[in-house]
């Protein structure tokens, strides 16, 4: 069982590395990612997606309701409705994917609980996790997981690393 968390500052390329490394595998995957909304350049809110369906919603947005994390409102009717239900979905798949697990997710309990089942399978995983999140289950990743924390000089090189890993774990 490969157990891997990719982490580092705002920006270096977390989620792109993560992208990267799917596109290597041949293993069945599912989970949800997260992404930018951007309007005129300016970051706006965060996309959930569900990678096995492609269903895409709302993770956050600064227009709206729901709990605040920083100047975004987290809209917990879509990641629970898209994030949870493709996390729980993914359990029958060989790899878990989720993109990202950071304070916006934590006001979900749904969230929590689904991502709490993961982690009691014995399912391969591959996460995004916030680098300075001091939530509990953070605190587990960064014990339990093999943790890649990615720069710019290192990017690139990690893809086949950590796709090599996962390619070997569900070989």
């Amino acid at each position: 069982m490969e157990r891997i968390a990719i982490t580092g500052s705002p920006g270096v390329g977390k989620s792109t590395v993560l992208r990267n490394v799917l596109k290597k595998l041949t293993c069945t995957y599912g989970g949800m990612t997260s992404a930018d909304i951007r309007v005129n350049g300016e970051r706006v809110g965060f996309e959930i997606r569900d990678v096995a369906t492609g269903k895409k919603g709302i993770l956050a947005h600064k227009q709206g309701k729901g709990p605040r994390v920083g100047s975004y409102h987290v809209n917990l009717e879509d990641l629970n409705n898209i994030g949870v239900v493709a996390i729980r979905n993914a359990m029958s798949s060989e790899l878990i994917v989720i993109d990202e697990i950071a304070p916006m997710e934590f006001k979900s309990k749904e969230f929590i609980r689904a991502f709490e089942e993961a982690l009691s399978s014995d399912k391969n995983m591959l996460v995004v996790l916030h680098q300075k999140s001091a939530h509990p289950l953070a605190q587990r990743i960064r014990k339990e997981f093999d943790a890649y924390t990615v720069t710019m000089e290192n990017r690139e090189s990690l893809v086949s690393e950590i796709a090599g890993k996962i390619i070997k774990a569900t070989g």
